[in-house]
């Protein structure tokens, strides 16, 4: 077997040669076959001991040239796969074995990487030689033909889906983690739109993987996410330590190395990290998984024979399609665990054939972290794919759990919060008032007060009313700063939704909505002349600018759009909702002379009618009841809510009431891809070569989190693309 010279004894100051001539040996000339003891010797490095970090990117680069002739990754892979499955039957986790199985997965990610991140022109699979030669030794029941990639993802799924995380296997669930993120890396190579052409083979394999597999991973993955694990005492000393004393990470791992800094890393400082880094890698694994898209191209040949006399030209006939994605269709099929232990007529799924977690765990979880993007792609991706969560959540009494740290964040939205992730809240604001018990349940929840809404004193205010005005306030916001169209299409359907719900809309609210209306006039008058006189002086000189004549034209047609949806909104409250709403007919009654401009106008009159209709109701009892005294807004809002109560609804014109419901594009995949892996990189502390990544533009995401540091506004660019379709 004897593959590897004597070596000096894992002792003291010795740990430092030892591990330097172990991994010269690896990374040099000589292969050493599975069987051999150097593998043992390798893998059996004490945790604490040393490499300097000046020889880390040399080794790498000898470990680049002489791995097509060794497959010594491949080697080390196989040996990772049969460590997880010993561990797996081992009692004792502080075991040899387990030290093996961290060294394993360790250097397998050092090594994979800058291979990975790397990459000369050859094909990935023929750079990183994932097979092993045909005359390599193998021990006995080693299949020499199987796909190494899917041989260790089984095995690190298996481990990670079936071994619950202890203070013993925390190392080891940290460092899987990073090496999943590593494998996954390979789609930071590819560009924004995922073609046939990617090549990414260690994704491939997870989502090759049987569906009791798969379930088990989200499951844990998920479990990580809701239990929070903070970092053991005993995993410290391994994963960062003192400037003194330098730990694993110091032993194979440095800047010049350019390698992936685990996130217990960073904890070291306090100014920055997270506290919860089992939980934040879990979470962007699981958001990577669930996003991956496939592309998978037919080619079909036919003759085109529409000429006889013509040469037989072969045409192409390409397809491109998607294959599924086992990860996202394991966490749309979550069920609740509480949900089969009430099951007592035995009508639960067998055991594996879904993911069991508990909702009420992960609904509390969510509330705590939306302040972060990675919580609320999660919650979107729960809500838009998995129907039985979303009506879990739909349930809940408490919706000010999830609802109040999201109007906050959008509250904040000027500070420091990204474009993607204020398009992401609004849209799940969306979802939820696509439901009508949601609408009606949030306007019966009253909050004592909003210590975080500096305008205006918010008192007794319900849930309903908080949301009207941040949504109000978001688009307020976008046409002074961003005048970003999906925003404000968002915001103002989901007003839209909410309007035939109202239930005593707040005072403010009532008065921020008419304002919008007025502030929307406002801009659609002032386009208007603009266009007016653009037309004539068009007319006048025979000559222009085209371009500026549509783009205005384009303009004026998106706020007669907006304008007509803040009139439907007022048009469903005073239809639906009226007599529980006396708020919002004195805010219209206070400003009814924004609306005389648009009481005969072609565009708008119809649905001012009915506003002149309410108008005329309370003017002429109020007219009738004049006396010398004077009117305060106490005394008139009673006389309002009085005359409420005698209305009837005679002369108002019925509309179909609008509902604007989320369909997400057909290929969102071009999109989440980038976005996950850009959160990964900045919150995992996942370092990669940045002149490698042909995902996302690297110099606009290193200028974009400049610009957040500063504060200053950014235009929402990115989520454009999606295209995200309402049905009204």
């Amino acid at each position: 077997m004897g593959g590897v010279p004597s070596t000096p004894r894992n002792t003291g100051g010795d740990d430092v040669s030892v591990a330097e001539y172990l991994i010269a040996t690896f990374v040099g000339e000589k292969s050493f076959p599975l069987a051999s003891d150097f593998w043992n010797k390798l893998l059996e490095l004490p945790l604490s001991s040393r490499w300097p970090s000046d020889r880390v990117h040399q080794a790498c680069e000898l470990f680049a040239q002489s791995n097509g002739y060794t497959r010594h990754l491949a080697k080390l892979l196989i040996h990772l796969s049969w460590c997880l499955q010993e561990l797996l039957q081992a009692s004792d986790a502080q075991s040899s074995i387990y030290k093996k199985a961290v060294n394993a997965t360790y250097i397998s990610s050092v090594f994979l990487k800058h291979l990975i991140e790397n990459r000369k022109n050859d094909s990935l699979e023929d750079y990183l030689h994932l097979s092993l030669d045909e005359s390599e030794p193998v021990p006995h029941g080693f299949v020499m033909d199987q796909n190494i990639q899917n041989f260790v993802m089984h095995s690190v799924l298996n481990f990670i889906g079936s071994t619950e995380v202890s203070p013993n296997s925390y190392v080891l669930h940290q460092e899987l983690l990073n090496f999943m993120l590593v494998t996954m890396s390979t789609q930071l190579l590819s560009g924004p739109s995922p073609g046939p052409g990617d090549v990414n083979p260690f994704i491939d394999a997870a989502m090759a993987q049987e569906k009791s597999l798969v379930c088990l991973a989200v499951r844990r993955l998920l479990l990580n996410y809701i239990s929070r694990h903070r970092t053991p005492p005993n995993a410290k000393s391994y994963l960062y330590s003192d400037v003194d004393s330098p730990g694993i990470l110091e032993r194979v791992g440095s800047a010049a190395a350019t390698f992936v800094l685990l996130p217990l890393n960073y904890l070291v400082n306090n100014s920055g990290g997270s506290k919860n880094p089992l939980a934040e890698c879990s979470l962007h694994v699981l958001l990577i998984l669930i996003n991956y898209h496939k592309s998978i191209m037919s080619d079909e040949s036919m003759t085109d024979k529409s000429d006889d006399s013509a040469t037989s030209e072969s045409v192409s006939k390409v397809h491109v399609f998607s294959s599924g994605n086992t990860f996202s269709k394991a966490l749309a099929n979550a069920r609740d665990v509480e949900f089969d232990r009430s099951d007592v007529e035995g009508n639960a799924h067998p055991t594996g054939s879904h993911v069991r977690i508990p909702f009420a765990s992960l609904f509390d979880t969510l509330g705590m972290c939306l302040a972060d993007e990675g919580a609320v792609l999660l919650l979107y991706s729960l809500l838009q794919g998995n129907s039985d969560f979303k009506e879990y959540v739909l349930v809940r009494t408490d919706l000010d759990t999830m609802l109040m740290p999201i109007l906050e964040t959008l509250y904040n939205a000027s500070r420091r919060t990204s474009s993607n992730q204020i398009y992401m809240m609004l849209i799940v604001l969306l979802i939820l008032s696509q439901d009508s018990s949601f609408n009606s349940s949030i306007h019966k929840m009253i909050l004592p007060s909003v210590p975080w809404y500096k305008e205006h004193l918010l008192h007794q205010t319900s849930l309903g009313s908080l949301m009207v005005i941040i949504l109000i306030r978001t688009v307020q916001h976008n046409l002074s700063k961003l005048r970003d169209v999906y925003l404000q299409t968002t915001c103002l359907a989901t007003l839209a939704n909410m309007a035939p719900h109202a239930h005593h809309l707040s005072a403010y609210a009532s008065q921020r909505l008419v304002s919008l209306f007025y502030m929307l006039s406002r801009k659609y008058n002032k386009l208007s002349d603009l266009a007016g006189d653009k037309v004539h002086s068009i007319k006048i000189s025979l000559s222009g600018d085209d371009g500026v004549s549509e783009d205005l034209a384009a303009e004026l047609q998106i706020f007669t759009d907006f304008l007509r949806l803040v009139l439907d909104i007022l048009n469903a409250i005073l239809t639906y909702a009226l007599p529980r709403n006396p708020e919002i007919v004195y805010a219209i009654m206070h400003r009814q002379e924004v609306f005389q401009p648009f009481k005969n106008h072609p565009r708008f009159h119809e649905l001012v009618e009915n506003i002149y209709t309410v108008l005329d109701f309370f003017n002429s009892r109020m007219d009738s009841h004049r006396s010398d005294r004077e009117w305060s807004v106490q005394k008139v809002l009673e006389f309002i809510i009085n005359n409420c109560r005698s209305w009837r609804g005679e002369g108002m014109k019925m509309f179909t009431q609008l509902h604007f419901s989320y369909e997400q594009e057909s290929h969102p995949e071009e999109f989440f891809i980038p976005y996950v892996w850009q959160l990964a990189i900045s919150r995992c502390g996942f370092n990669f070569n940045p002149e490698a990544i042909n995902l996302f533009p690297v110099p606009h995401q290193v200028e974009r989190e400049i610009n957040e540091e500063r504060g200053e506004e950014l235009e929402g660019k990115e989520f454009n693309d999606q295209r995200i379709v309402f049905d009204p």
